[in-house]
């Protein structure tokens, strides 16, 4: 295990700034998720930190130790790649054994530290056969133990599972959490897949246009987020502009008015408003108050739950999440609705430039 540390590092690649003072500092044994949409910078960060793009401002640490201008096969460092990057013509065992014959282990002590690899990902007696006779999940976790064997002090994930169908994907986020505390190994992951990534990490740093815009807990990102553009893009939200009205009342659409969530400043103001569809009860027929009278859009069924989607009288769209069983009876496209946010789930943001 070591401690990672990145400082204010830039990244400029055919005279384009594509990293803009990235600073990350993961504890020794933490796994922090990468995320954010295609292009933001997420994959040079990890490039950056493996040593295959040049820094051109910053440091880079790994145990205290500045790797800055090191090339990549001597930073300790194990790499799982999307397409996993396995030799064909090399069995299982030698595809696994191949960083130690690199770094000229002797004979016995490869062939030891490949078994153990390979039970510490489930793949006892796999050691003779070619790749080609493996499945996805299995390549998978070869390139795993592969990566793992060596001992790196970092183990750095790029888009770990997106090869995988969904069934597959999910049992093998249970599989890198099992072996991840097995080892205890300082980890990064790259993905793009949200739910990848609020399931695998200890913390997610999010990432726009080659900057980190925020890093917390996964349970504290998605549930309070800091800004209304991480709350659009981790998961779904419903947002309205809003104002916060004198006697500590946030107006919502279609006219009606909530209070204010605990804590909140009360202060009068233009503001934005925010909740999860999951904190969005479904009536259908109008409360006492607090309520959003619309129309509903479409009502989507997805297995153990159901998105409704519907719009208030002044054009704002909104959306709900419920149990399949929990849909209001007689709810279909053109009927009527009333939305009641909870209180205690809704956030606020200040508007930009206010």
């Amino acid at each position: 295990m070591a401690r990672l540390e990145i400082e204010g590092i830039e990244v400029t690649l055919g005279g384009n700034r594509v990293l803009h003072g990235i600073s990350l500092d993961v504890a020794d044994g933490e796994c922090v998720a990468l995320l954010g949409p295609s292009g933001c910078g997420k994959t040079t960060t990890l490039r950056a930190i493996a040593g295959f793009v040049p820094v051109s401002v910053g440091d880079i640490r790994i145990a205290g130790r500045s790797v800055r201008g090191l090339p990549p096969h001597r930073r300790n460092l194990g790499l799982v790649f999307q397409d996993y990057a396995l030799f064909p013509h090399m069995s299982v065992a030698e595809n696994v054994g191949y960083g130690l014959r690199m770094r000229g282990a002797p004979r016995a002590e490869i062939a030891s530290r490949v078994e153990h690899a390979l039970a510490l990902v489930h793949l006892d007696g796999f050691g003779d056969r070619p790749p080609a006779r493996l499945s996805g999940g299995q390549r998978q976790r070869v390139a795993l133990a592969r990566a793992l064997v060596i001992r790196p002090d970092i183990l750095l994930l790029d888009e770990p599972l997106g090869a995988l169908d969904r069934k597959l994907r999910d049992a093998m986020q249970v599989e890198l959490k099992r072996i991840r505390r097995e080892v205890g190994i300082t980890t990064i992951i790259v993905t793009h897949d949200q739910e990848e990534a609020l399931s695998l990490a200890d913390r997610v740093a999010v990432m726009f246009n080659g900057r980190i815009v925020e890093a917390d807990r996964p349970e504290a990102l998605y549930a309070r987020p800091r800004s209304r553009e991480v709350m659009d893009f981790l998961g779904d939200a419903n947002q309205w502009p809003s104002e916060i009205l004198p006697g500590a009342a946030l107006r919502l659409p279609g006219g009606g008015t909530l209070p204010i969530p605990a804590g909140a400043d009360p202060t009068p103001r233009v503001c934005r408003g925010a909740i999860r569809p999951e904190h969005v009860a479904v009536l259908g027929e109008p409360p006492e108050g607090g309520a959003i009278p619309a129309e509903v859009q479409e009502v989507v069924y997805k297995g153990a739950h159901a998105e409704l989607y519907a719009r208030a009288a002044d054009g704002t769209a909104l959306s709900a999440r419920l149990p399949a069983g929990a849909i209001v009876a007689g709810t279909s496209p053109g009927s009527r609705v009333w939305l009641r946010p909870d209180p205690a789930e809704v956030l606020l943001f200040e508007e930009a430039g206010r």
